[in-house]
């Protein structure tokens, strides 16, 4: 049972487990329209804990951010806000003499919001509206690949780490966020009851969207746990895959290495 739940994907409601192509388009739709409210809901309903979240992804690949010659993507990018951090982040350290780094997404109204914030902090990224599974990029072609709660909504989870093994290049690192289950069985229950009744409520309402925040609830529920995937990043290559639980565990934060 885990097995084949970690080998599936993103499957919004009304979509035939397995159908990725429809899978794949439902979710865009979706993004489509929360995308003008997106960053406000992020904040709100996080209670800002995601700025400390990416902060965390940030200080983690540091050791990457201050080479030289760093080739690196943000794949489902949204509208931006982790691209923003780490070029930030590279420009503090003064080593962003280097590629201008990627920043991706399917959706392209989150995209266009994403090149607006970029542009507006002065961070230049090259844009590209591109599947995170399916990337125009060559193998072994970057050396560090983020990507910040956009796995989970991936049609393939399988494919999309095979993607991201694929380029990266020896030495690599692949930095990745998503949500889990809390262990503790108090904190797992309240955590629980919030993302249940409450975030879908007031996702729904604010985003005018009736269904998106719904999702988030139920691919948070069923989406594979830290150690299923941990162990599927290994079966796709990585030789090495590291974990911290962020939050009490509402957050995991994955380096797996090449």
């Amino acid at each position: 049972m885990a097995d084949a739940r970690a080998a599936r994907g993103a499957c919004p409601a009304g979509i035939r487990p397995g159908d990725e192509t429809a899978a794949a388009s439902a979710v865009r739709e979706m993004f489509g329209r929360v995308a003008p409210r997106y960053d406000l809901l992020n904040h709100l309903l996080s209670g800002q804990l995601d700025v400390y979240w990416r902060r965390r992804l940030v200080r983690a690949v540091r050791p990457y951010l201050q080479r030289p010659g760093l080739r690196f993507a943000d794949l489902c990018c949204g509208t931006g806000d982790l691209a923003l951090a780490l070029t930030k982040e590279r420009r503090r350290l003064a080593s962003a003499r280097s590629g201008v780094p990627l920043a991706a997404d399917f959706c392209r109204p989150m995209l266009e919001r994403a090149k607006s914030k970029l542009a507006q902090a002065g961070s230049h990224c090259e844009l590209a509206e591109a599947d995170a599974t399916r990337m125009p990029l060559a193998d072994a072609s970057l050396d560090l690949v983020t990507i910040a709660y956009g796995f989970r909504n991936l049609a393939s989870y399988d494919r999309g780490a095979a993607e991201f093994r694929r380029v990266l290049a020896s030495g690599g690192c692949l930095a990745m966020l998503e949500f889990s289950q809390p262990p503790s069985v108090v904190w797992g229950a309240l955590f629980g009851a919030y993302f249940r009744h409450v975030l879908p409520r007031l996702g729904n309402l604010v985003s005018g969207s009736g269904q998106a925040y719904s999702y988030l609830h139920r691919s948070v529920q069923h989406f594979p746990s830290p150690a299923e995937i941990r162990r599927m990043l290994l079966d796709r290559g990585f030789t090495r895959v590291e974990m911290q639980s962020l939050t009490g565990g509402v957050s995991v934060l994955y380096l797996a290495y090449v």
